[in-house]
């Protein structure tokens, strides 16, 4: 290596990662001229292209993906050292970047922030809403939220819920119309509002009761991408929505939604925060995992990580 190599191939990451000169540049402090010069030159002491260029896209060759899978990790690797090496300071700075799903964020993630952000107001947080199964080391996040059943092994997971619990619900009117359902077989002939996730697959309804796991085929003439929305359809009367307890708990207390199918939704375990395994965890997020273990001490019974079931 050549003393420029590796602010090169931090800039080829960077690059890559984006999938644009522009918002790499602009990440970098740089020129995109001036950044594109230097992948070039890379590129040249390397003997092989990494990049493909067009005038409305740019993407990494397979030599470039080969060496972005090894790349990555250890840019981050470099980036946690220098920064734990430097964390002098009284209060943690830098930037923590988060990827979790839309339910998670609704129901966890932004009453953490709220109070990480204002015990650490010099850290800048980025989350990106996400239904799909992101890589988070590939696409440079800190640290993700999802389920632990859909934990990769070589990942820390922290707990940030307690258990989490899904709510079959209508409005009165709905039901008054069409009946009520009595057992899952029973919404075969109801309207069902039902969820596509962004990869094109509809969110199975999973009933469970006494250990026995029952998938209930669902139909509807609606279909929706979000949980926010299947609760405005139900609340309309347009039928009946499958959505996490946290969403409706407001509407089922007011009586705008009733609950049905109560000892079919058992609880289950919940949210977890995971990150890679490193040696060296960036200041931003030791600071946000304080932070989740301090709630998980303080929350009151069945509200917050390890958090005993509660079941209504």
């Amino acid at each position: 290596m050549v003393r420029d190599d590796l602010s090169d191939l931090a800039a080829f990451a960077a690059v890559a990662r984006h999938r644009s000169f522009r918002r790499a540049a602009a990440e970098l402090a740089l020129s995109p001229s001036a950044l594109s010069h230097g992948l070039r030159g890379l590129e040249e002491r390397m003997g092989v292209r990494l990049l493909n260029r067009t005038t409305r896209s740019v993407a990494p060759t397979e030599a470039g993906a080969v060496l972005l899978l090894r790349l990555a990790p250890a840019l981050a690797d470099i980036a946690a050292a220098v920064e734990a090496a430097s964390a002098t300071a009284a209060r943690p700075t830098g930037t923590l970047r988060l990827n979790a799903p839309r339910s998670a964020c609704r129901l966890v993630l932004m009453p953490l922030l709220s109070r990480f952000l204002t015990l650490h107001p010099e850290i800048r947080v980025e989350v990106a809403s996400d239904d799909a199964l992101t890589d988070i080391v590939g696409e440079g996040f800190d640290a993700g939220i999802r389920f632990g059943e859909r934990l990769a092994l070589d990942m820390v997971a922290v707990p940030v819920s307690g258990p989490q619990r899904f709510a079959v619900v209508a409005a009165p009117a709905y039901l008054a119309r069409r009946g009520i359902p009595e057992a899952p077989a029973d919404l075969a002939g109801h309207a069902c509002l039902r969820q596509r996730f962004p990869g094109g697959s509809l969110f199975p309804w999973e009933l469970e009761r006494d250990g026995v796991m029952e998938a209930v085929a669902t139909d509807g003439p609606l279909i929706l991408g979000d949980q926010d929305l299947i609760r405005l359809a139900a609340l309309d009367g347009l039928g009946i929505g499958f959505l996490f307890e946290g969403y409706v708990a407001d509407d089922l207390a007011a009586g705008r939604l009733v609950r049905l199918l109560s000892p079919w939704c058992p609880p289950f375990p919940g949210f977890h925060l995971y990150y890679p395994g490193r040696r060296q965890v960036p200041v931003p997020l030791r600071a946000f995992l304080d932070v989740v273990r301090e709630a998980g001490r303080s929350a009151p019974f069945g509200a917050g990580p390890d958090a005993p079931p509660v079941c209504p």
